[in-house]
């Protein structure tokens, strides 16, 4: 057997086993932390089919800030998880009929394409160029192709972000806060005061 189906193997059965235990874990951070083996495991699965972009973003979006923040809130925040779990009991009927439907969905869907896969004898997707990588095709089109679209959107979002700082910005009456220009604007005589104490006697009295 190749080395590369036995790790597809492997990180699929990960995957799966790691997607389960989110699921199951009665521990919340357990949860989070199987979470991200399963998007380590997929981002592996990723590499494997030649798509590095998809695991990359896998990676840093979803392991490096998704699941570590809620890794973090989780861990942070003093939930009462017994009593979020209390009802949970009545709504097993509904989720056990939605969890049916989205199956059924899934095997309509794998059999149609491996229909059409198989009628079609298209094998997968296949790059621009044959010394190209995906990675590479991919920046060209972000970069190069559509640059001016990719730049308006960064500046949307950086406006939007300023925006939210300054809306949430709140200046309360008694908190101290720093005055850089005032402090800046400091000299000799304003930044330095020159106390004549007498022996014996503290410089409140």
């Amino acid at each position: 057997m190749p080395l590369a189906t036995i790790a597809f193997y492997l990180m699929a059965t990960v995957t799966v086993l790691a997607a389960l235990a989110v699921v199951t874990a009665r521990n919340p951070v357990h949860s989070v932390l199987f979470l991200i083996t399963a998007f380590f495991s997929a981002a592996g699965l990723f590499v494997l089919m030649g798509a590095e972009f998809l695991a990359m973003l896998l990676v840093v979006v979803y392991v490096g800030a998704v699941a570590v923040l809620f890794l973090f809130v989780v861990m942070m925040l003093d939930v009462d998880f017994k009593s979020l779990r209390q009802g949970f009991a009545q709504y097993l009927p509904v989720g056990l009929i939605i969890a049916g439907i989205l199956t059924i969905e899934m095997i309509i869907v794998a059999t149609s394409v491996a229909t059409r896969g198989a009628a079609s004898k298209v094998v997968g997707p296949e790059a621009s160029a044959p010394d190209v990588s995906n990675a590479e095709t991919i920046g060209r089109v972000l970069y190069t192709d559509y640059a001016y679209f990719f730049q308006a959107a960064g500046l949307v979002l950086l406006v939007a972000m300023i925006g939210a700082i300054v809306l949430t910005l709140r200046h309360k009456p008694g908190v101290k806060r720093q005055n850089i220009a005032a402090q800046t604007a400091r000299g000799p005589k304003t930044g330095m005061t020159i106390v004549d104490i007498k022996p014996g006697a503290g410089e409140g009295e």
